[in-house]
């Protein structure tokens, strides 16, 4: 039976999985396909989160995730800014699937679909909009919006671009919303409940069940909450650790290509410049032969990739840099023919070099010029002196800028690895650890020992979990199942034993009493008749209600055990007056009634030698103290009322009662009758009250012990006869 549920439970594992799958796969369609069209149709919309919320809502957190980071994706490979918006989708994921669960998508609540539209839109026409402000040149699809914004009254641009992607979100979200509604209005409960994705190690139960089991309260921290904070803080020290290596390398590469860049640039440059027209240049003017032809090859050269900031030719003299050419940008101008340029602080150390005519290494400068790469080349003249330098600048706020794209790119990619990594973690802890745990102690917890049946029970209801983790917890589990299935029939073999051991102590207290009464030839069966007495009037009494904190299921097990006892104390009262036809004397009944003091005696001293003594209490109770009187005229101690131990009060009846019924050397059986109304007499002076009702309301269950022991009725006796001079029964 376990094997073919195993085989049942990966079967389904299996088909959850494909189905699970195939579901992503359609979503994602869903997203490329829907895009396709509004975007083939030029309609100012995306409706690619269609798919995202199908998935989330249909299969639940992990399948939307999964669809969410998936599109990006696939999106990178056409469109690699997508990569900077894979936070989004998993964001937009993570809050459809919350809605899913906690049961507020329906037309029903209109306010909640609302809700849930408003809060896509703020993701992606919020958090869409920070994202391009912060890369600094990433295309605005609502731009047309802002723009009438702006025209509307608007003056802050930034305000009116956020404006105009919020509402055009709005837009987008509220109809993929309803998309997606009248999807899953279509769709049967049924199949509904077949993509539902579940993790379940174990069988399966109820949303309710789960939710309990999940929220079992811990002493401290729970294990979900240990491992996702490990797994926070490793994420975030690993995260930052390959981030900043990452953007070191990838700054150093940038730093590295642009110097390639400007090193090529000016080797260009100082390649177009003739080393032996410079100083007739300086001196003739823009005029002279050959300068107007260089100075548009320099143009050409500065105008062939943006990135260049500036080209120019300098003359290194001592009152400074002395301009040869310095090609003019959109924004500006650049310095005359022979103008000198003073040198920049941050020049200032290679000064000695320039002058000398030497290759200086890049220098990167925030100066007069702003924040450069500059890298100087020699010029040479036909004697091989240097005669100038050409040289080329590109903006250091380029590769700011890939910096802080990359760093942009990074951090999005790895907070949506970060949220998909966290979901598929808190998923396995949930199924794999939590929720298998929490099944076996809630198990555990409810377990019961009270009887064979809640025994039994408690045992299915562990094998019934069926956990097939796979791991350590299935080993523990099922250490837990053979354990209490080994403590079960251990503890039935105990119970066995343990009723053989009470009837065989039992058995051996009626031989050990017979044993006593058989030394007296007036009382035949006493004990086992008093016995089933004491048990009816415990019966009735807490019918009744009467005693009801004394009067437990123990306390009348005890009693009807130890019952047989009472008379124990007779051991050592001699044959002759136990067995005495006719009254005894005061002596003689002085000595009969020392069997109640020596009774408590003897249990008393079985009562040291027993380490558990159990009933052996009420048994000491019974012989010591069952001639005792309600009104304080008994015997051994003159004990009256409450102070009398109820097992007492309660034998006192029993023993009455038998010993008026029954035939004795010494006299005639009274009629039932008349023994009745002696205890109904007696109610108040001689017993207790509450103990003598309940005998008297049992008085069908009473005469049938007397008549099944061959007690006889007769009529014409007195209560004189039934006893001795002090007017107590033997």
């Amino acid at each position: 039976m376990v094997t073919d549920f195993s085989e049942g439970f990966r079967k389904g594992k299996r088909k959850n999985m494909l189905i699970t799958t195939v579901l992503c796969i359609i979503c994602i369609g869903i997203n490329f396909l829907l895009f396709g069209i509004v975007n083939g149709l030029g309609l100012p919309l995306y409706l690619d989160s269609v798919g995202i919320l199908l998935a989330s809502v249909l299969g639940g957190y992990i399948p939307g995730i999964f669809v969410g980071f998936a599109t990006n994706i696939i999106n990178c490979f056409s469109d690699p800014s997508s990569i900077y918006y894979g936070i989004l989708s998993v964001l937009n994921a993570v809050i459809a699937a919350y809605f899913a669960h906690k049961g507020w998508l329906s037309f029903k609540k209109p306010l909640m679909l609302l809700l849930l539209t408003l809060m896509l839109a703020l993701v992606g026409g919020g958090l869409g909009t920070l994202i391009p402000w912060f890369l600094d040149g990433i295309y605005f699809d609502s731009e047309s919006i802002a723009q009438k914004l702006v025209e509307a009254g608007i003056t802050d641009l930034t305000a009116a671009q956020l404006l105009g992607n919020l509402l055009m979100d709005i837009l987008d979200k509220a109809i993929t919303v309803l998309i997606t509604m009248i999807v899953l209005t279509l769709i049967p409960q049924k199949v509904k409940s077949l993509l539902q994705f579940n993790g379940w190690m174990q069988a399966s139960m109820s949303d309710e069940e789960k939710e309990k089991l999940r929220h079992i309260g811990c002493r401290k921290v729970s294990v979900r909450t240990k491992i996702v904070l490990i797994l926070i803080a490793a994420m975030i020290l690993m995260g930052a650790v390959a981030t900043g290596i990452s953007f070191i390398l990838f700054s150093n590469a940038a730093i590295e290509q642009h110097f390639k860049l400007v090193e090529g640039v000016s080797n260009v440059a100082a390649g177009f410049v003739d080393g032996d027209s410079v100083d007739r240049w300086l001196a003739e003017g823009e005029g002279s032969e050959g300068y107007r032809e260089t100075e548009k090859l320099l143009e050409t050269l500065r105008n062939s990739d943006d990135e260049i900031e500036y080209v120019y030719v300098y003359k290194i003299l001592e009152d400074g840099c002395h301009v040869v050419f310095d090609i003019d940008t959109d924004d500006t101008e650049g310095s005359p023919l022979g103008d000198v340029v003073p040198f920049d602080v941050s020049f200032e150390k290679y000064i000695p070099a320039l002058l000398a005519g030497e290759e200086i290494e890049p220098i990167i400068s925030d100066d007069t010029f702003g924040y450069l790469l500059t890298v100087y080349k020699p010029i040479y003249d036909s004697t091989g002196k240097c005669v100038a330098y050409a040289a080329s600048d590109v903006s250091m706020h380029h590769i700011a800028n890939y910096q802080r794209n990359f760093f942009t790119g990074m951090s999005s990619l790895f907070l949506a690895f970060f949220i998909v990594i966290v979901a598929v973690v808190l998923w396995v802890v949930e199924y794999h650890i939590v929720l298998p745990v929490n099944s076996m102690a809630n198990c555990a917890d409810r377990f019961a020992f009270d009887n064979n049946e809640t025994l039994d029970k408690g045992v299915e209801n562990m094998e019934k979990l069926s956990i097939q983790t796979g791991d350590e917890i299935e080993n523990l589990y099922n250490a837990i199942v053979k354990m209490a299935g080994d403590s079960v029939d251990h503890l039935e073999d105990i119970k066995r034993k343990n009723d053989t051991i009470r009837k065989m102590q039992n058995a051996l207290i009626l031989v050990l009493a017979d044993m006593v009464e058989s030394r007296d030839k007036n009382t035949g069966d006493h004990v086992r008749k008093t016995a089933a007495y004491a048990k009816i009037i415990m019966k009735k009494m807490k019918e009744k209600g009467y005693y009801p904190d004394q009067l437990t299921d123990k306390f009348i097990d005890d009693v009807g055990n130890s019952a047989p006892l009472h008379d124990v104390g007779k051991i050592k009262v001699s044959d002759m007056i136990l067995n005495k036809p006719g009254r005894l004397t005061d002596e003689e009944f002085v000595i009969m009634q020392s069997h109640a003091a020596i009774g408590g005696e003897i249990i008393d001293q079985v009562i040291g030698l027993v380490p558990e003594p159990d009933y052996l209490n009420e048994a000491k109770n019974l012989a010591k103290y069952h001639h005792e009187k309600w009104n304080g005229k008994g015997y051994p101690e003159g004990l009256s009322g409450e102070d009398i131990p109820l097992s007492a009060r309660i034998m006192a009846v029993a023993d009455v009662f038998d010993a008026l019924v029954s035939r004795r050397s010494y006299k005639e059986p009274f009629s039932f009758e008349q023994a009745c109304d002696i205890i109904r007499e007696g109610a108040g002076s001689h017993f207790d009250p509450l103990v003598a009702d309940a005998f008297l309301s049992s008085e069908t269950e009473c005469r049938n012990v007397a008549e099944s022991f061959g007690d006889t009725s007769v009529t014409g006796y007195t209560k004189d006869d039934h006893v001795d001079d002090s007017g107590q029964a033997r």
